[in-house]
């Protein structure tokens, strides 16, 4: 019986809920539907009794009652007043109006929603009530003071309104507030003492209202504010000088648009996780504390129209986006700007030559891009601009010559072209020009070589005091001026990547030189043979050019890790190590400017010295055809008919060097064939011998491929090619196989991937972040002068980890050219059909997008697979993980963790170098690999630029590490 009454009793109120609706909720509704502005009822047309008033827009009502319990019009855009008949739903528990342009005021009927408690707007007798939720609106008048009854508020907002009057002091009973915004009203007089009562607080907006008074000392005691906005309030005085001791949780500050005088305070540094500060349109005075630069992790700094003082420093954070082009609005006082090391994008302002009183601009390492303003030529103060490191291109402008102050300009490492400007002349104090590495072409104007005050150059002249040269990688030609053997406190000089000619000039007085490098450029005679008594020179780069005659064998010259001369066609004899062919024994050393000699001598022999000269080459012929007959007769096998390599070995040979091609000599597998660990015994030397599958489709091609591309490169990042064997086996099939040097730490694969090798062959450790940056410009180094500078551009075609060795030292061999591609010549159709749908590839992963759609090789195919590789290298993981898949790929993966999340997708085993900045470095090298991997071949980076990124990371790191464990 009892429970019968319960049961009848629940039916009865539930009877009760549901009449209500229709009778309570449903006027209620249609009453706060008439006082919206008629222009804006047409959102609510479902508002009438055609429809269930649970079907209504933006009504939703409770399971079992059927009451109305949420109202959420937010964004609406409805006009008009709140009706005091919303105070009749009594069952509403959500309530949202925000973004909408209701006037008048908050009824006070909305305390009577005692449910009232979740997201959105309530007030007075909601005790309950966690969010209030009304800004955006055109509300007007005071803000109650009963709003201090809702002591369990944690949210506030009432911004972006009309509201009026003070700030009520019953704000300080909201105990438990960590959001409050009451920005953009028009809100006036002081802020309460009692706001100091709010220890929670964690976001305080008050900006754009009308405030009075100096900065609110209540707001002093919030120390566990993470944003504080009081911009454009009408404050004045000054900021306490312990502010930033007394804020120090603070992420974001706005204190911009006020009238603050006084010095900006020191202790702002102090505000470890600071990322956007706004101090500008004030009238703040003094200097601007250089601890900002202490500020790691400032995004946005803001200083502008003050009258600030002469030095603003924020270099080495990480400052991202387009530079401003409020900068230009900067003090005309400021002396020193200096905002290096960041990752600020984009041009800088057409206007920067407002600032007048610049004496120091430093811009080095960002990202910006674009052209140097003309009116750079505005700042006649200027002693010191550097704008190096970063990718700004067009043409040096020639108003730069109006700075006649400027003693250091650094351009070098950007995408400057055209020619260096006469104009420079007139800057006569300068005492240090690097513009190195760009793309300048023509002449180094003689006049530039006239200014005395040159200590260093990275061009060149008539500079007694000159300590450092360098023009590396530009477009430089002409040949060396006499004088720069007058330089006789020369320490380095760097000429190459240019296209300078003729002979070097006469240098013998520079003794003092420490690293020298001439290569890649198109120098003639023979090598100065002083060089070899420079008693300081650590480093002499002679590559890749056109030297002649032998090579000196004294001093200096019997260091090969000293002396690099590989890439002279015409140079022989040297060090064993230099492996050149020897000179003609007592004969005079004989370059290629002999032969018209040698020619007219031949010419005046007698007929009968020439006649015993063919009967000797006769004799030699018949003698080594016998020698080759016996050879066959015994290993029952035709001996090498490639004529590409000196030394033959046999199959026989190769058979027992390998011990019957054992497996347990077996050192890897490639595409066309299997790699062994040989022991040639007549040579007492361990080598690799790769023995291709011709069973394989396309071996032979491939075969010939490599045959054809390293019978004459020569680079010491290249796997060495002793010889080759084309032959038969002792069943009668064709036998074709490779000798290489051996490199005995293996495969960069089985270093980045140790996990899925076994373990007999594992390596006993990981590679560093530093080892990897080397090997990677070993790499990049190789690929640039297959694809610049050899006599044909070579397309590698199958770039990869399995394809780059280690030696002793963990120096980069790049192997493997079984698809490489002479792009001018050489098996055009054979190859084109490797890369067609039913060929070879190259390697899933790592071969650029164009070849599978039937692209043709390209130097650009390189890049990309080089990108990748990069990335490999730096996460560890391989572009074919099982991560990957869909829209997911390497290549978004890493660039959606650039930069702040870098260090969570690097591969773990080298984040733990001490001292090292691994971040950046990280950053700096990842972006290199993802320019590398653009979609379109044309917008990928060039190997000479990724070299020269790459090596300007490694000298940049390489310097902080050193600094960091001093």
């Amino acid at each position: 019986m009892r429970l019968f009454l319960l049961f009848s009793f629940s039916a009865f109120m539930l009877l009760e809920a549901y009449r209500f609706t229709d009778k309570t909720d449903k006027k209620a509704l249609l009453e706060f539907k008439s006082q919206v502005s008629e222009d804006k009822r047409v959102v609510l047309s479902s508002w009438n009794n055609s429809f269930p008033l649970c079907d209504w827009k933006g009504v939703t009502c409770g399971r079992k009652h059927k009451r109305v319990n949420g109202l959420v019009l937010g964004g609406f855009q409805l006009g008009g007043v709140i009706s005091p008949s919303i105070g009749n739903l009594s069952f509403l528990i959500y309530l949202n109006l925000s973004r909408n342009s209701f006037g008048g005021t908050i009824p006070q009927e909305v305390g009577n929603l005692f449910r009232l408690r979740g997201i959105p707007i309530n007030l007075f007798n909601c005790s309950r009530l966690l969010i209030l939720y009304l800004y955006s609106n055109r509300l007007e008048r005071s803000v109650p003071s009963e709003l201090g009854s809702l002591t369990n508020l944690v949210d506030l907002h009432l911004g972006e309104n009309n509201l009026n009057s003070k700030l009520p002091a019953s704000l300080g009973n909201l105990t438990s507030l960590k959001q409050v915004s009451f920005g953009d009203n028009n809100l006036e007089g002081e802020i309460p003492d009692d706001i100091s009562r709010l220890t929670q607080m964690i976001t305080l907006e008050l900006g754009t209202n009308k405030f009075a008074g100096v900065f609110p000392p209540p707001i002093y005691n919030l120390s566990s504010l993470e944003y504080l906005g009081t911009a454009n309030c009408h404050f004045s005085g000054s900021l306490r000088h312990d502010f930033g001791m007394l804020l120090p949780n603070l992420r974001e500050l706005s204190l911009g648009h006020n009238y603050f005088r006084g010095a900006i305070p020191t202790t702002l540094s102090n505000i470890t996780n600071l990322q956007r500060l706004g101090i500008q349109n004030n009238s703040l005075t003094g200097g601007i504390p250089q601890s900002f630069g202490k500020l790691q992790n400032l995004q946005l700094l803001l200083l502008y129209s003050n009258s600030l003082g002469r030095y603003l420093s924020v270099s080495e954070n990480r400052l991202g986006g387009p530079m401003p082009t409020s900068v230009v609005n900067l003090s005309r006082n400021l002396h020193d700007l200096d905002l290096r090391t960041n990752f600020i994008s984009g041009n800088i302002p057409h206007d920067i030559g407002n600032l007048i009183s610049m004496r120091r601009l430093v811009l080095e390492e960002n990202k910006l891009t674009g052209i140097l303003p003309i009116s750079i030529g505005k700042l006649l103060q200027l002693g010191v601009l550097y704008l190096n490191y970063n990718s700004m291109s067009g043409e040096i402008p020639s108003s730069i010559g109006n700075i006649t102050r400027l003693e250091e300009l650094y351009l070098f490492n950007n995408r400057f072209e055209g020619t260096i400007p006469l104009s420079l002349s007139n800057c006569t104090s300068l005492r240090e020009l690097n513009i190195g590495s760009n793309k300048l072409d023509g002449t180094i104007p003689r006049e530039i070589m006239q200014i005395q005050s040159l200590v260093e150059l990275n061009m060149l002249g008539r500079l007694e005091h000159l300590v450092k040269l360098s023009v590396s990688h530009n477009k430089l030609s002409g040949e060396l001026p006499p004088s720069l053997g007058n330089c006789l406190s020369m320490e380095v000089l760097w000429l190459d990547g240019n296209d300078f000619h003729g002979a070097v000039p006469d240098i013998r007085g520079l003794k003092g030189l420490v690293s020298a490098d001439f290569s890649n450029n198109s120098f003639v005679r023979s090598i100065p043979a002083y060089l070899a008594d420079f008693s300081s020179l650590e480093y002499l780069n002679l590559s890749v050019n056109n030297f002649e005659g032998s090579v000196p064998t004294k001093e200096k010259f019997r260091n090969s890790s000293i002396v690099s001369v590989f890439g002279n066609k015409n140079l022989c004899g040297g060090i064993k190590e230099l492996k050149l062919m020897p000179c003609f024994s007592g004969a005079p050393p004989m370059g290629s400017h002999h032969f018209s000699l040698l020619k007219k001598v031949v010419i005046g022999f007698s007929g009968g010295i020439a006649l015993l000269l063919l009967l000797f080459v006769a004799l030699v012929s018949l003698c080594w055809f016998k020698k080759r007959k016996k050879n066959q007769h015994t290993n029952n096998q035709t001996p090498s008919t490639s004529e590409v390599f000196h030394e033959k070995i046999s199959y026989g040979e190769i058979r027992n060097a390998t011990d019957g091609f054992s497996s347990s000599n077996m050192i890897g597998s490639g595409s066309f064939g299997t790699v062994y660990k040989a022991f040639l015994l007549g040579e007492n030397n361990v080598v690799a011998v790769k023995v291709l599958n011709m069973q394989r489709r396309g071996a032979m091609k491939s075969f010939m491929a490599e045959c054809e591309s390293l019978k004459d490169i020569r680079h010491r990042n290249l796997v060495k090619l002793l010889t080759a064997c084309s032959s038969i086996d002792f069943q009668g099939n064709e036998f074709r196989a490779f000798i290489y040097e051996f490199m005995p730490n293996g495969s960069l694969d089985m270093w980045l991937h140790p996990e899925e090798v076994e373990e007999i062959r594992r390596p006993s450790r990981t590679l560093t972040l530093f080892e990897r940056l080397n090997v990677a410009i070993d790499v990049a180094s190789v690929l640039d002068y297959l694809h610049v500078h050899c006599h044909e551009p070579i397309a590698h075609c199958d770039m990869k980890p399995s394809n780059v060795l280690l030696d002793n030292d963990l120096t980069a061999h790049v192997s493997g050219f079984g698809l490489a591609r002479l792009l001018l010549k050489f098996y055009q159709e054979s190859f084109f059909n490797q890369l067609s749908s039913g060929g070879v590839r190259g390697t899933i992963g790592y071969a650029a997008p164009e070849y599978g759609m039937g692209g043709q090789p390209s130097i650009h195919g390189d890049v990309y697979s080089f990108g990748v590789l990069l990335l490999e290298m730096f996460t560890g993981k391989r572009p074919t993980n099982e991560l990957f898949g869909g829209n997911l790929t390497l290549y978004s993966f890493t660039k959606s963790a650039l930069p702040e999340r870098v260090l969570d997708i690097a591969d773990g085993s080298i984040l733990h170098n001490g001292g090292f900045p691994v971040a950046e470095c990280l950053a700096l090298v990842l972006e290199v690999g993802l320019r590398c991997c653009e979609e379109s071949p044309t917008n990928r980076l060039e190997t000479s630029e990724a070299t020269k990124e790459l090596i300007s990371i490694r000298e940049r790191f390489f310097k902080a590490r050193r600094t960091a464990r001093r």
